[in-house]
């Protein structure tokens, strides 16, 4: 793991009122047994899909026809956490998991506390700029990682201090359990709840399914070295695993943008980019207010239904994350469609300006909320189980 210059400044919690919700944490120890290591996976899970609301905010917020260095950047990043998403469902699903997603537990309430961290980071939902990319930075920061609990070097610790940790102690978990029990004794999930490269279509890397302890370690490789890179560069692995072009990692990607200035071919993470100057135009956005509900918008006006609307279609789109996770791996193929709905109703919200004329006068604009409710993902599951639609006909999300 290297360490790589990250901004003086973190974001500050200071101008939140909202209280952080702070994520779950597994016990501060190594999985012991397969069932713990279920929970850490699931977890893990979790924690991949805190990011996507935030990265997605950084792009919708992006006003059209501008920026495009920085759209393209932040989508290579969703896409690629949509693909650790999948492998990490591969490999909850190897060990005999079921995943878990259309849940209100798995969605993060915003602003949240960037789980198993030492800092109190907010995660919040911000239009893209300075504070935006910092938080992004503390999120795929390489840094040097602790050992996992029960190391003599970490006794004193009372608990996590970084997502690299988190996930060290996963695979120390998973190499243990596989020499304890043997791989055909720990491996015994349905071969059929694999997500192969069939089933899914991303740029960001190819997906694989996970049956043995050799699969499942080249997964933790993609997922920590598609964030942070690899052996002390600022590369990721792709053209190593995948056989496509090298990329710079998160991380790097997200220092391009904050020092509007490509990485060049013989940087490091401690040189920063030296390579050409990057069009970042920080001014070419719709401001928002990073604690906005859809409450704040009144009842039956267009901005609220907008919000309303997104959110339904985002339950809509965990629904069928989670039935390609633990039914039909085929179902995955409905997710392209539905992030496609996703940015039109984006493009749609984000271009209103607040309905609050205070937020209004402060150049603030309307944005997707991410609240997703067990009441929502039941009455999306309902729709979505419901017979076929004939010629004309629409569902009611």
């Amino acid at each position: 793991m290297t360490t790589a210059r990250v901004p003086a400044a973190a974001p500050s919690p200071s101008d939140l009122a909202t209280e952080l919700a702070v994520v779950v944490e597994p016990p501060f120890h190594v999985p012991r047994n397969p069932e713990e290591l279920r929970l850490f996976l699931q977890a893990a899970l979790t924690l991949e899909h805190l990011t996507i609301p935030p990265y997605l905010t950084a792009m919708y917020t992006l006003r059209p026809g501008t920026n495009r260095p920085a759209f393209y950047a932040v989508r290579a990043v969703v896409l690629e956490e949509m693909l650790h998403m999948t492998l990490v469902a591969n490999l909850l699903n190897a060990v005999g998991g079921t995943p878990l997603v259309a849940h209100s537990r798995f969605v993060t309430g915003y602003p949240a506390r960037l789980p198993y961290s030492r800092d109190r980071i907010p995660i919040a939902l911000r239009h893209f700029g300075t504070e935006a990319l910092r938080t992004f930075l503390h999120i795929e920061r390489p840094e040097y990682v602790a050992e996992p609990p029960g190391h003599p070097s970490v006794a004193d610790d009372e608990g996590w201090t970084s997502i690299g940790q988190f996930y060290a102690t996963i695979r120390t978990g998973l190499v243990r359990l596989t020499e304890e029990l043997g791989e055909k004794a720990l491996f015994t999930g349905d071969p059929g709840r694999q997500i192969g490269p069939e089933h899914f279509y991303n740029s960001g890397g190819e997906v694989f399914r996970v049956s043995d302890l050799s699969s499942a370690l080249t997964a933790f490789r993609v997922v920590t070295e598609q964030g942070e890179g690899v052996s002390r560069t600022i590369y990721n692995t792709d053209d190593l695993l995948f056989g496509e072009a090298r990329e710079p990692a998160h991380y790097f990607r997200f220092d391009e943008l904050l020092q509007e200035r490509r990485y060049g071919p013989h940087d490091t993470p401690a040189s920063g980019p030296t390579g050409p100057a990057l069009d970042v135009d920080r001014a070419a956005v719709y401001p928002i207010d990073p604690e906005a509900k859809a409450a704040h918008y009144p009842p039956g006006g267009a901005v609220r239904q907008a919000a309303d609307r997104f959110n339904e279609v985002y339950a809509r789109l965990l629904c069928v994350l989670e039935d390609a996770f633990t039914k039909d791996p085929a179902a995955l193929r409905a997710a392209v469609p539905t992030m496609l709905e996703l940015r039109d109703l984006a493009e749609r919200l984000y271009r209103n300006p607040h309905p609050d004329p205070e937020k209004r006068a402060r150049g603030l604009y309307a944005s997707a909320t991410y609240e997703i409710t067990d009441e929502l993902l039941d009455r999306v599951r309902g729709l979505l189980a419901a017979p076929a639609l004939g010629p004309g006909e629409a569902y009611g999300l």
